[in-house]
Parts: structure tokens; C-alpha cells; sequence
């Protein structure tokens, strides 16, 4: 049995490209922060400033999150593709949101970017339909 996913799912695929668009955007502000606030590799933190520190802590973030949220926009894309390509987007923005508020220096600013968890959420939801729906539960 192939396959197959409806044409939509291209709306996924273009979320998708957003996520590595913004994986790279913030992974490069983290190599200006370097250069900038004079932290050399490997060194992960500065002990100096803090600043760099929300830099790189946006960035890992974002990383510890990515996993799920992949697994979860793909799942919950197959089936649903529009309404999960759209939670993409929302996520994504609020990570970018997120990364800007913790650039300031200020990390309590980080919570501007809250919303991405809508997304994440909702990708969670429709995710657990699909699985519900698979199963012939509904």
C-alpha cells in the first residue's frame, strides 16, 4: 500500500522550511552575540555577561523544543495539513518573539514569546486525533 499525502501537505513542508529558517536565524545571533561579547568556542557560557548568555539560551531552547514539535507537526500534518501548517507558523514566530524578548538581557522578557505554546499545543491536539481517528475510536 503506498503512501500518499493529500497536495495541501505542501503547506507543511513550507512550515517545515520556516523552522529551519528560524533554527538558523537564531543559531547565527548566537555567533554575532559571540563575536560580539568576545565568548570563543567551545566555551558555552560566559561568566561576564549575561547578555550572551539569553543569546544562547533562546537558541538551545528553541533546540530542546524542536524534537517534539517536528515529530508532532508531521504527525498532526498528514491528516490535517493547513490547520498544522498554520500552528507551525505560530510557533515559530513565537520563538522568534521569545528570542527577542530574551535579547534584551532581561530573560523575564522571554515570556512575550509564550504564545508559541499555542501552536505547540494545538499540534499536540490535533495529533491525538489523528491517533484517535487511526484507531477507529471515533
Amino acid at each position: 500500500m503506498a503512501f500518499q499525502v493529500a497536495p495541501e501537505f505542501g503547506y507543511v513542508v513550507f512550515s517545515l522550511v520556516a523552522t529551519f529558517v528560524t533554527y538558523t536565524y537564531l543559531g547565527v545571533n548566537v555567533g554575532r552575540a559571540r563575536k560580539k561579547y568576545d565568548v570563543k568556542y567551545p566555551t558555552m557560557y560566559s561568566d561576564k555577561d549575561q547578555v550572551f548568555n539569553c543569546y544562547q539560551r533562546a537558541h538551545q531552547n528553541m533546540l530542546e523544543q524542536l524534537p517534539l514539535f517536528l515529530v508532532f507537526l508531521l504527525v498532526a500534518g498528514v491528516q490535517f495539513p493547513v490547520p498544522s501548517a498554520i500552528a507551525g507558523l505560530v510557533w515559530n514566530a513565537g520563538r522568534i518573539v521569545y528570542a527577542h524578548g530574551y535579547y534584551t538581557g532581561d530573560p523575564e522578557k522571554r515570556i512575550w514569546g509564550g504564545f508559541s505554546h499555542m501552536g505547540h499545543f494545538a499540534l499536540i491536539l490535533i495529533a491525538i486525533y489523528c491517533a484517535v481517528r487511526q484507531l477507529n475510536w471515533v
